[in-house]
């Protein structure tokens, strides 16, 4: 039985324990940050916090304690906050074995490096690495809803160990080399659907939301190119189809975070009712244009949303800044 450690016990972490629960074959560790939460766990077997409603199996275990959680595991995957990730790693760089794989599930840009999750893993440790990505709410991760996500890695191999250890009936997992791409997706969907809640919260129409998205591919893929990463990949699951979900979606953080926006409210009251959860977005969205700025791409969108976030620009005033920019080819 192949052994996984999952880090991270938020929504999305205990969502694919749920998931790789249910296909079975698996010995599973959820490793917690919180002790209190470890113990909750343990206790009820509900993610009260993050994911409630759904009941983890008996046979997983739940820890806090972080060398125990990745004690022999074969497949390390991280499911912390983009924030954390070179931290935690850091921490347990001493402890990795040659053939550990470390899956990086998280989607996001580090600040001030604008190095990529599969980037950190690489500057901390010589273990091979891969990455989850794709249109995948937790809570319908949970519920067993059908969903189609995308492992990648530079080496093939290592996206197909992925395929083959996390597909079930209801997930299917497609395999994909180009990890630039993939991360990018992932990443900056998030600063897009920030965008699309202020779209919504300023009641703003279908037509707003649609030219937004689209748009918005072309910025996602202006950059990806520019990185290394290919087109098509961003027309897959991990570009527009991850886009298109987190932009419509209701139970999108980064949308719901961008509608409050729209509505008026101050971000720093968004963001203390979200009860701990995490829009990687807003975190994001700095770290893009960093990115942007360093090959010298074009993003027009993610301006404006740094505008609203780290500026107290008017959410109204950046959709018109948006429509009154110099005509060009589409």
């Amino acid at each position: 039985m192949s052994r996984i450690a999952i880090l991270g016990a938020g929504a999305w972490g205990t969502a694919l324990a749920l998931s790789l629960a249910r296909r079975g074959g698996h010995q599973l560790c959820l490793w917690a940050h919180s002790p209190s939460l470890a113990e909750q766990l343990n206790e009820t077997g509900e993610n009260l916090a993050y994911l409630p409603g759904y009941i983890l199996p008996v046979d997983v275990r739940v820890t806090s304690d972080l060398p125990s959680a990745v004690f022999e595991a074969d497949i390390i995957l991280c499911v912390m906050p983009s924030q954390h990730l070179r931290g935690i790693l850091t921490d347990l760089a001493p402890l990795f074995t040659r053939n550990q794989i470390i899956v990086s599930a998280s989607k996001g840009i580090e600040e001030k490096t604008f190095l990529r999750m599969s980037q950190i893993v690489a500057s901390i440790t010589d273990n091979p690495c891969a990455v989850l990505s794709g249109p995948s709410f937790a809570q319908e991760v949970a519920q067993g809803s059908p969903t189609a996500i995308v492992a990648a890695a530079t080496e093939p191999r290592y996206a197909l160990t992925l395929q083959r250890e996390f597909s079930s009936s209801a997930l299917r997992v497609y395999t994909n080399d180009d990890i630039i791409g993939v991360e990018l997706g992932g990443a900056l969907k998030n600063v897009i659907a920030l965008a699309a809640g202020v779209v919504t919260g300023l009641n703003l129409g279908h037509n707003s939301a649609s030219a937004l998205i689209t748009r918005g591919i072309a910025e996602i893929t202006r950059l990806s190119i520019a990185c290394g990463g290919r087109r098509q990949t961003l027309s897959g699951l991990s570009g527009l189809g991850d886009l298109v979900l987190t932009c419509t979606g209701n139970l999108s953080r980064n949308r719901s975070v961008g509608i409050e926006l729209g509505r008026g409210h101050k971000l720093e009251d968004i963001l203390a009712g979200m009860g701990g959860k995490v829009a990687e977005g807003v975190r994001s969205t700095a770290a893009a244009l960093g990115l942007a700025s360093r090959y010298g791409v074009e993003m027009p969108i993610a301006e404006q949303v740094d505008a609203i976030l780290h500026h107290n620009k008017v959410p109204s005033d950046a959709i018109r800044d948006l429509m009154a920019r110099p005509g060009r080819d589409e």
